[in-house]
């Protein structure tokens, strides 16, 4: 076999390339070159990082994650039957819309994030809805698509909108912080102040036949109008506790409620007010006339109920669920069950309490 040759394997250059090289230009030309292509590395490296980061976009790898729909976190305050579905308005801007069925929930896009308070509509189809800073929303698809009122009355102070309600011939009252009692004849369209602000919330009111209001408040107060807001009497109030919530089943009798339990009748619509005595403590926040089973319903702190006959003064009460002490302010009565909005929505048979998505 053929042997490597011992200068291939042991090859060194000559001494003499070593030493010329030494003391002559050519050698430190070769450094300065050197030192440039080192010198430069950071200054590539950080450009080509630069241009990375503005020219190459990441694909996404797989599906992208989706938050629920009905998260926990989520608070819903107004509720509301409409073109079939129900809509429920909340925290973060947020309007969901559920079949009552409850196997269907979608979310509909809105142009706002501040909470929402209410929402009512005048025929299923025209929808509006109020809350946090003054915002108001309508709708004239049933609640699929949502546009934001501009120019609303606003105070220099607190603007939070608590409820709307509607009425023939596109009229709508929004009630709230400041003494706000804001008022649209055309469908939510445009607003206008009927009433001077002052250092108190109207919480709730009533639009009763063609021109009378009932308007309930901070301190247990009570206003009336008998021309459609543009005189009003205050009426004295058997109670001195705030009234969140008012609602008529005709033209003579109906019902507010409070906090520490407190509820109200009237006979005559609205313009005097008897305290029902009751065993019921907690705060409650909304009454409405359940027509298909002929009895009032009302919602409350710690997952509490109240129901009465048509008169509204044998009531009674209990929990939705004893396992659940969350807090509702709406009660919507639709095909003889009750539905519940607050920190969480759900619907109720009188027997199961069936909460949705959690």
């Amino acid at each position: 076999m053929d042997r490597i040759p011992e200068q291939i394997t042991s090859f060194s250059p000559p001494a003499s390339a070593s030493l010329s090289a030494a003391p002559g230009k050519g050698r430190r030309r070769n450094w300065t070159v050197g030192g440039c292509v080192v010198s430069a590395l950071p200054w590539l490296t950080i450009a080509g990082l630069l241009w990375a980061g503005l020219f190459v976009k990441p694909q996404p790898v797989g599906a992208s994650l989706q938050p629920p729909v009905l998260e926990r976190r989520d608070h819903y305050y107004g509720l509301v039957a409409a073109n079939g579905m129900l809509l429920a308005a909340g925290s973060g801007g947020k309007i969901l819309r559920i079949d009552p069925s409850a196997e269907d929930i979608t979310r509909a896009p809105t142009p706002t994030g501040e909470t929402l308070q209410d929402v009512a509509t005048w025929d299923g189809v025209r929808v509006v809805a109020v809350g946090n800073a003054g915002v108001i929303l309508v709708s004239a698809d049933g609640g699929t698509t949502w546009s934001q009122v501009a120019d609303v009355p606003r105070s220099e102070i607190a603007n939070k909108l608590a409820r709307v309600r509607t009425a023939p011939g596109g009229i709508a009252v929004a009630t709230g912080e400041m003494g706000a009692l804001l008022m649209s004849h055309d469908f939510g369209g445009t607003w206008m102040r009927i009433r001077d602000e002052e250092d108190l919330a109207w919480n709730d009111v009533a639009l009763i036949g063609e021109a009378r209001m009932v308007v309930v408040g901070e301190f247990g107060r009570i206003l009336v109008s008998e021309d459609g807001g543009a005189t009003w009497a205050e009426l004295s109030s058997p109670v001195a506790s705030s009234l969140m919530a008012v609602a008529f089943r005709d033209g003579q009798h109906g019902v507010a409620v409070g906090l520490e339990g407190v509820v109200l009748t009237t006979r005559d619509g609205g313009l005097s007010w008897t305290q029902v005595e009751t065993d019921i403590h907690v705060h409650l926040f909304d009454v409405s006339w359940d027509a298909a089973n002929a009895r009032w319903i009302g919602a409350g702190a710690l997952g509490r109920w109240i129901a009465a006959d048509a008169e509204g003064q044998r009531w009674q009460s209990g929990r939705l669920d004893e396992r659940d002490l969350s807090w509702h302010t709406r009660v919507l009565p639709v095909d003889g069950r009750a539905w519940f909005a607050g920190a969480n929505v759900g619907r109720w048979d009188g027997q199961i309490w069936a909460p949705l998505g959690y």
